[in-house]
């Protein structure tokens, strides 16, 4: 199996309908052990449930805020002390705010960068620190097409910012932690059928977006997993700072 015996940390994967969900189940299902992080309590019941479905791997659920250097520093000593090690960070938690530039508070501002840009910044400095003493890992960061083309679907500008200032923060990283044998590469999906979406779009809104996507349908959890996966293993062992797209063709460019 593509992932036998790796220790993969998943973070925002408490939602059962999430890219993050579905990255966890596959780095599961081709032999990882899997360590969930979420700041939902959910985390645990997403942990047992995983574990069950597979039960040749080792899941663990830790509740984790990541805006918090400090609780993400916890997460990644429990980590190490159970597991010795860790091979991959798949980094899908964030938070989607809307509204127009002018209408965006200071608070709700702060609180899409803290979470969604300092809280990647949080992770990847705690859980790096395993990968850089054993010499080798790899990080992947789930973005957005919002980063790449100014918000123009679901996110207001703070959630852009905050995307864009991820795939900015990838590159620098992979820059940093090359020379350790750290790989940090960007995932940056479009409209996706997660829970989010089913909830919060219009099935007008959908149809609308839809016919701009040159696949012509919305991709699915598991395909955007798929190339986070790719980038986790040793498939992709000679790429670094990149952003790959995983859009349908609705932002070619």
């Amino acid at each position: 199996m593509l992932m036998k015996e790796k220790v993969c940390v998943v973070t925002g994967a408490a939602s059962p309908h999430g890219i993050g969900r579905a990255a966890a189940r596959l780095l599961a299902a081709n032999g990882s052990h899997v360590v969930i992080v979420d700041i939902s309590a959910a985390v645990t019941d997403a942990a047992r449930e995983l574990a069950a479905e597979y039960p040749q791997t080792s899941v663990l659920g830790l509740k984790c805020n990541i805006a918090s250097s400090a609780a993400c520093d916890e997460a990644a000593r429990e980590v190490t002390r159970i597991f010795n090690r860790v091979d991959a960070l798949v980094h899908c938690a964030a938070i989607i705010r809307s509204g127009k530039y002018d209408e965006i508070s200071s608070e709700e501002f702060d609180e899409v960068i803290s979470v969604n840009l300092t809280g990647a910044f949080n992770v990847i400095r705690s859980f790096s620190s395993a990968m850089v003493a054993q010499g080798s890992g790899s990080i992947v960061n789930v973005a957005s097409v919002a980063a790449q083309r100014g918000g123009g679907l679901f996110g207001g500008a703070h959630y852009a910012a905050s995307k864009g200032g991820v795939l900015s923060l990838t590159k620098s990283l992979a820059r940093e932690l090359g020379p350790a044998g750290v790989r940090v590469n960007a995932v940056c999906p479009s409209l996706i059928e997660t829970g989010f979406v089913s909830d919060s779009v219009s099935s007008d809104r959908i149809r609308e977006l839809t016919a701009g996507i040159p696949l012509g349908r919305p991709g699915r959890p598991d395909e955007v997993a798929a190339t986070c996966m790719f980038l986790a293993s040793d498939l992709s062992s000679y790429i670094t700072g990149a952003t790959l797209d995983v859009n349908g063709g609705s932002h070619i460019h």
